[in-house]
């Protein structure tokens, strides 16, 4: 598959993503609205879309051999992408209004920035650096920050940077080519480990557990408490993670850390059209300088030149779990798929 092909398969997929990952905040706030607490949302959310993936994924799993590496760059996932990243934004929001909370987690993109360029000499360019800047300063617009009352504390700030490095560790190694399992094993994998953590938080007392099966209200009608609850454990937890992992493997781990910041955007409209929550002139302003960034971030990577297979260091040597040695990567325009036996694009989510 040609490279821009293959990158604009990846937009369309983060785009996906964004779009699904950001209805998660529209149903548990019904959930929550209706008497749970979020911690029972999220460990609803995590444990459902686990065992609607456990066939499929063992289906997959069966005539495939899983390597020591690729079992721990999957539990790698599971620990800081589905498990730390959620345990710490619910922990920051209980102590931070939920757009402070949301603008520590997203700060998780410059640690892919920060990762790339310590790790791999990948120094960001101008447009990335312009990109950058005015995607953040989107997103602040876009959360209204400024207009947050309540008093930012440090346990919040702290929480919050804890989400953002499982964030940026969602995106490396979700970016991952290089004997790595299928998306759908991927995700499996991580959000079982994800809801194994999760239940031992809970049963530390580190989250909270409380839940009700009344009614909610969604869409300004009254409906089972049963239809959030599947709206988070499928359209934001089993699309949106094997979209989301799909995509990074065609984008790379910086591009698709920018183009998720769609989830916001897509978070705030669906506020609006689920729950009733306006939007005014700053938030668009701010979408369009998301959207402005996101742009020029992916103008820089089509400028960058395609690398010949094997010249790039593998993603994750901090997966490996042997020495940080440089290993032969597969270059993210078409050749990983050859490599690793990934399905095509429009399979990938196939259940």
């Amino acid at each position: 598959m040609r490279a821009g092909a293959l990158g604009n398969t990846g937009l369309a997929l983060a785009v996906l993503s964004g779009a699904t990952f950001s209805t998660s905040g529209s149903f548990a706030s019904s959930l929550i609205d209706a008497g749970w607490t979020p911690g029972a949302a999220v460990i609803a959310r995590v444990v459902i879309a686990a065992v609607l993936l456990t066939v499929p994924a063992l289906a997959q799993l069966r005539s495939r051999r899983v390597s020591v590496r690729a079992t721990r760059t999957v539990v790698l996932y599971g620990v800081f992408a589905v498990a730390v990243g959620q345990l710490c934004y619910f922990n920051a929001v209980s102590h931070l209004p939920v757009a402070v909370a949301l603008l520590l987690e997203y700060s998780g993109i410059l640690l892919v920035v920060a990762w790339g360029w310590v790790r791999h000499g990948h120094r960001p360019r101008g447009l990335t650096l312009i990109g950058g800047a005015a995607a953040l300063g989107g997103l602040v617009l876009v959360l209204d920050v400024a207009g947050s009352s309540r008093h930012v504390d440090l346990a919040g700030v702290l929480w919050g940077l804890g989400a953002s490095v499982g964030l940026a560790v969602y995106f490396v190694v979700a970016s991952l080519t290089d004997d790595v399992l299928p998306p759908l094993a991927v995700a499996w994998g991580g959000l079982a480990v994800g809801a194994a953590l999760l239940g031992i938080a809970a049963a530390a007392g580190v989250l909270t557990i409380r839940l009700t099966t009344g009614y909610v209200t969604l869409l300004d009608r009254q409906v089972s408490w049963f239809v959030p609850l599947l709206g988070l454990a499928v359209v934001a937890g089993v699309v949106a993670y094997l979209a989301g992992i799909a995509a990074a493997r065609r984008l790379g781990a910086k591009l698709a850390s920018f183009a998720g910041l769609t989830e916001v955007l897509f978070a705030v409209f669906f506020a609006w059209l689920l729950l009733g929550q306006r939007l005014d002139a700053v938030q668009l302003a701010g979408g369009v300088f998301v959207v402005t960034g996101i742009a020029l971030v992916r103008l820089d990577e089509m400028g960058e030149p395609t690398k010949p297979l094997g010249t790039e260091s593998r993603v994750a040597g901090f997966a490996s779990g042997g020495s940080c040695g440089v290993s032969a990567l597969p270059d993210r325009h078409g050749n990983a798929e050859r490599e690793t036996g990934l399905e095509p694009a429009t399979s990938t989510l196939e259940g």
